[in-house]
């Protein structure tokens, strides 16, 4: 292995996992606020995601307590985005 090789190489492989999950949640979030469309199911196979990985046996305690803190925001996020739907659907009938 070249010294390049080893420089593009994360040094902890699972913690770059982690990050990239919670950063797929966090892209999702955002997407949702600007309404876009299918951010809301977007968000809820991120968060699917993340707990199937956190229960795999790789994921760390701390991921854990981290779905455990953002479950609950993203899925006030989806039912809020829902009624507003809804509500636009109401309105254009």
């Amino acid at each position: 292995m070249t010294a390049r090789d080893a420089s593009t190489r994360p040094s902890n492989p699972r913690r770059t996992h982690n990050e990239r999950l919670k950063d797929d949640v966090y892209r999702h979030m955002f997407r949702l606020e600007a309404n876009r469309p299918g951010a809301d199911l977007d968000l809820a196979v991120a968060l699917v995601r993340g707990w199937l990985d956190a229960d795999s046996g790789r994921g760390r305690p701390a991921m854990c307590e981290w779905l455990k803190k953002i479950c609950p925001i993203c899925l006030s996020l989806i039912e809020a985005s829902q009624q507003t739907s809804d509500t636009d659907q109401r309105s254009i009938q």
